[in-house]
């Protein structure tokens, strides 16, 4: 089949030999079951705090989780190892605290006092073993795809989903941290700058490896990385000037089940926009070296150019049903849908530009550098509709501010 001229420009073919998805067998079956089981368990535990809108999540959570183990079998992987490692650490927890709360002071001297938490398990200390992996992470995968060493991006590889596991521990760890302190405290990680920087890494790193596996082809890395190590080094200028890990009280208006999907959802978006712009910045650096060649390092341009694309439109999937939760949340928390409060006209901004690129993309054939210069743009315009936001402006959202 020929190819229209407009989407040769630039070196573009469209992609092919892409793996198809994989048909529903018995393990996948048995994985789903067991996901709905183990919510099953938790509902029957603590079915005096949950209310119709948390089971549904709880439930809801469980079929995710199921449908994620069809789709990218190596997660089932990744949930295991996390159950294990975070059940131990909140069983600990829940013997220091069989009768409710114990208080900062005592929860610390428990930390300080016992190896694994000290060390490995507690908020703290998973997070900067995350962040460890992470960063290291870096200059592995650029050293392995400039020297082109499978071995060397296997082991990037490793090293990201190791660091994706301690992640996932700190979240645990920091959840039941939050109720020890003070059962008032009680939440979610997802409230503030300092926990939602770190649920921006774990799922821009999940999402990486992803893309990853589904185009086999681990040069990216690096890039991708980078933009995690950039917000990584914000948290870690974040908790040691300002001490922002420590667990605080819920601002009220926080204190809503809408938080448990809004913030996943958005973060979901912030993940796949800041992918995109970073595979930008390889395309063009590929493209000004003359294109696709024998001697290259990182994908085609084409391959390049579908993740950009498959990514955005993902993220926007995602940042759409994440501003009508937010739409909805704002209505029950202050009476109404939209305010044109910062915070809310930026997010709009936000899904405007998006808006555009995949209908400049999907109704006049655009591809190329003008794309991967507009992904980048995007990052900056998502940035400020997170952070910079937070920070030079106020508003009904001000209670994220720096």
């Amino acid at each position: 089949m020929s190819v229209p001229n407009e989407q040769m420009v630039n070196g573009y073919q469209p992609t092919s030999n892409l793996p198809s998805p994989r048909r529903v067998g018995l393990v996948d079956v048995l994985w789903t079951v067991a996901m709905l089981v183990i919510a099953g368990i938790g509902y029957v535990q603590y079915s005096e705090s949950l209310d119709f809108y948390t089971t549904g999540t709880l439930f809801g959570t469980a079929l995710g989780l199921g449908f994620l183990g069809w789709v990218w079998p190596a997660t089932r992987w990744l949930v295991g190892i996390v159950a294990i490692i975070s059940t131990y650490a909140v069983w600990q927890y829940n013997i220091l605290g069989a009768d409710g709360a114990i208080g900062r002071a005592a929860l610390a001297e428990f930390q300080e006092s016992t190896f694994l938490f000290k060390y490995f398990l507690s908020s703290t200390s998973a997070t900067m073993w995350m962040v460890a992996l992470y960063f290291l992470a870096i200059p592995t995968y650029f050293i392995a795809t400039l020297a082109r060493s499978t071995y060397g991006l296997k082991v990037g590889s490793a090293l990201v989903w190791s660091g994706s596991v301690m992640g996932f521990v700190a979240f645990f760890s920091r959840w039941r941290e939050s109720y020890l302190i003070n059962l008032d405290y009680g939440h979610i990680p997802v409230s503030n700058l300092y926990e939602v920087f770190i649920v921006f890494a774990v799922f821009t790193a999940l999402l990486y490896l992803y893309y990853e596996k589904r185009y086999n082809n681990r040069s990216l890395g690096g890039f991708v990385m980078l933009i995690i190590g950039i917000a990584l080094a914000f948290l870690l200028w974040y908790q040691f000037d300002r001490e922002a890990h420590v667990i605080e009280p819920l601002v009220p208006a926080l204190n809503s089940w809408w938080m448990k999907i809004h913030v996943p959802a958005n973060f979901v978006g912030y993940g796949t926009f800041a992918i995109a712009a970073m595979v930008g910045i390889a395309y063009l650096i590929k493209h000004k070296m003359g294109g696709d060649g024998p001697n290259d390092r990182l994908p085609k341009l084409s391959v390049m150019d579908d993740i950009q694309y498959k990514a955005i439109a993902l993220g926007f999937a995602f940042f759409t049903i994440a501003t009508i939760l937010g739409a909805m949340w704002a209505a029950e928390a202050w009476g109404g849908y939209w305010s044109w409060d910062p915070k809310e006209t930026w997010a709009l901004i936000v899904w405007l530009n998006y808006a555009a690129w995949l209908h400049m993309r999907l109704t006049k054939g655009w591809r190329g550098p003008v794309m991967a210069w507009w992904s980048i743009g995007g990052l900056f315009i998502t940035s400020f509709a997170f952070l910079g936001v937070n920070m030079f402006l106020s508003g009904l959202h001000s209670y994220g501010e720096l």
